[in-house]
């Protein structure tokens, strides 16, 4: 009985081990399996992995992108630190991205609201309209806002003279002071839709109990949107949140075919200072690509700290 005992041991052991290590049929299907997935790891390896070690290379060198580049340590990341238009270049960053993150969070939610309890008969019409600015090239849109905001034969200015309001008439994109309200409006306008469309899905997922509950506790519309609504939709809003910074660390095309980052820097962001710095501006300067790498791996590091961000915010609902 002992043999038969420790023969049973020693299978179960065996089983286990070579369930573990695999057998030449699961080994097979392993190899198959990394073969599937060489091409794309091949990929991600030349044209993701690759240039981006070689910008954080570039990031510690002088090169103007003739020769070969000078290493120079962390020096550009020293000299991003005392540049003064880098300075206000990363603060419009930040500022663009968390109002228009905050007001396509907030207005997103509340539209998505209105289209589902609200105006439900209309609501794919709603939806529709909503959605059109999400599916427009955002350099089509720029171009477009461009117009309307132009002074001399901007739509904005015309209707406001129109309607007899001549001293509300603006240089928008001109002006220091309303450039960057204006933008955020260009970036609202064309992600409302997608937004009012992630929480119109997360709405559909809430248990209507929930609601019914509350109701015959006497609780109203607000307090049911308050205590019910917001707290089951925090995944979707953190979803939300987590792109807006990630949208916004990056803005580069609509900002630069409305202003090409002025008026004199007011609306200069990482992303068109980057360009100008590698690409020279248009009086011909040389080009710093191994300063513009510094700009690449910060907005970088900004987007990873959002995606993180966004991962916590995760972990810590589901708990």
């Amino acid at each position: 009985m002992a043999t038969a005992l420790t023969r049973g041991v020693v299978r179960r052991s065996a089983a286990r081990w070579s369930y573990r290590f695999g057998s030449p049929l699961r080994k097979s299907q392993r190899i198959a399996g990394y073969l599937f997935i060489a091409p794309t790891f091949v990929l991600f390896l030349a044209f993701v992995l690759w240039p981006i070690l070689y910008t954080a290379y570039l990031s510690l060198t002088s090169w103007g992108g003739f020769g070969a580049p000078r290493f120079v340590n962390f020096d550009n990341y020293s000299r991003m630190l005392h540049d003064p238009i880098a300075r206000r270049a990363l603060l419009v960053t930040l500022a663009l991205t968390g109002v228009t993150t905050a007001l396509l969070t907030f207005l997103g939610l509340v539209t998505a609201v209105l289209v589902n309890v609200i105006w439900p008969k209309v609501g794919v019409v709603v939806r529709t309209i909503l959605f059109i600015p999400g599916i427009v090239s955002f350099v089509v849109s720029a171009v477009l806002w461009k117009l309307i905001y132009d002074p001399n034969i901007g739509t904005l200015n015309r209707v406001l003279g129109a309607i007899g309001l001549e001293g509300l008439q603006h240089p928008w994109l001109a002006d220091h002071k309303t450039v960057l309200p204006a933008l955020v409006v260009v970036s609202v306008w064309g992600g409302i839709g997608f937004t009012m469309l992630i929480y119109f899905a997360g709405l559909q997922g809430i248990d209507p109990n929930l609601y019914e509950a509350a109701a015959m506790d006497g609780a109203n519309t607000v307090q049911q949107f308050r205590y019910i609504t917001v707290p089951s939709l925090r995944v979707v809003t953190g979803l939300i949140v987590s792109l807006g910074l990630l949208n916004g660390f990056k803005a580069f095309d609509v900002i630069f075919v409305m202003t090409g980052g002025g008026p004199n820097h007011a609306s200069e962001v990482l992303g068109t200072y980057l360009y100008s710095l590698a690409f020279g501006s248009t009086s011909g300067s040389i080009p710093q690509l191994g300063y513009a790498s510094a700009f690449s791996v910060v907005t970088m590091v900004l987007c990873t700290l959002a995606v993180l961000a966004q991962l916590w915010l995760t972990r810590r609902t589901d708990r």
